[in-house]
């Protein structure tokens, strides 16, 4: 996912779409360790979009002023 796309979703969305990222980084870490994996780069892809998601989530948090 590029930058904008991932600003354009809702804080809702974010949380399910890094959830859904992350489920998708534990199946290609089993493919991985099992041989199995086509294209060691889509872990790269899906680590670097669930830090994107994360930044854009700690934006909006420290920007609504409700930091944990």
């Amino acid at each position: 996912m590029k930058i904008k796309e991932i600003r354009d979703l809702g804080v809702d969305e974010l949380h399910q779409k890094n959830r859904e990222l992350v489920e998708e980084l534990f199946k290609l870490r089993l493919r991985k360790a099992s041989g199995q994996l086509d294209s060691p780069a889509m872990l790269g892809h899906i680590r670097r979009d669930i830090a994107r998601i994360k930044t854009v989530l700690s934006e909006r948090e420290v920007g609504s002023g409700t930091a944990r």
